[in-house]
């Protein structure tokens, strides 16, 4: 093997060979090589969570009273809105339910919107009454999904759907980075699979490589619109089912893509009510 001398050893000898006027030249700087980022923690194994089939109808409404009639395999609803006789009813019927909660804003009308400071607020987003969290601050940030999750875990909810995880790629007030939305969604992931309820993945298409052993399905919007489906191929191929929705496209301009994906998108209006329009018919 070609061995190199040691940093110290070339030094002295290049300062014992050049001229003397060369040798009292300012000194070479080292630079030190970059901190790699922190270890993420092992994903918490949950043989018992729910995880739909690859080919799963689904219902996703967030706006007006829960429609239960909407013969579907899943729901996503929201999960401060949704009650326990509301799950029971649709466990009932044999559905799996979602519980639906932004892990990335603040949300000013909920029960617990004064237990996050000033200091963790950003920028809206763009909805009203909404702007992103500083998800670098976990130790404040933590307690409350901690709670929102035990909220969920006790309405009898199956899985989770943590929205807003992707804020490193947005502009909220916040000099957020990668790494820095890996280590909050890996928590949040974490924390519901401990709790006996499945992790969904929202968005955040450009760390599915690295965050696909924490999540065990995926929720997006618009990646026909925007070009990007490919990305979320990761999730089918590794057994796990994606979910979508388009709110600007004809169906005839995303559903055949869609479905040659395996994808189970939908066509809904952006309020997200009743409505819903499939891309797999019912057999």
């Amino acid at each position: 093997m070609r061995r190199t001398l040691p940093v110290l050893v070339l030094l002295v000898l290049v300062g014992t060979l050049m001229p003397a006027s060369l040798a009292s030249a300012a000194p070479v700087r080292v630079s030190a090589a970059a901190p790699s980022a922190p270890r993420l923690p092992d994903p918490v194994e949950c043989p018992g969570c729910y995880a739909p089939a690859l080919e799963t109808s689904w219902q996703w409404q967030l706006s007006h009273a829960v429609d239960t009639s909407i013969d579907v395999e899943m729901y996503d609803i929201d999960g401060f809105e949704a009650t326990s006789d509301l799950i029971d009813e649709l466990h009932a019927d044999g559905r799996k339910v979602v519980c639906y909660i932004s892990a990335g804003s603040w949300e000013n009308w909920r029960p617990d919107a004064d237990e996050f400071p000033d200091s963790v607020l950003g920028r809206s987003n763009g909805w009203p009454g909404e702007k992103w969290l500083d998800i670098r601050k976990v130790g404040i940030l933590g307690p409350i999904m901690k709670d929102r999750l035990d909220m969920c875990d006790a309405k009898g909810f199956d899985a989770v759907e943590f929205d807003n995880v992707d804020g490193y790629q947005n502009h909220t007030g916040f000099r957020l980075t990668g790494a820095d939305q890996l280590k909050y969604d890996v928590f949040l992931a974490n924390q519901a699979r401990s709790r006996g309820m499945s992790a969904v993945l929202k968005n955040d298409l450009g760390q599915i490589i690295k965050l696909l052993p924490y999540f065990d399905f995926a929720l997006n919007e618009q990646c026909h619109q925007y070009h990007e489906c490919n990305r979320l191929d990761p999730f089918v191929e590794a057994g796990k089912a994606v979910f979508g929705v388009e709110y600007k496209l004809a169906k005839s301009e995303f559903c055949p893509e869609a479905n040659a994906h395996n994808f189970n998108f939908l066509k809904k209006k952006l309020n997200l009510g009743v409505w819903r329009s499939p891309c797999r018919q019912p057999a």
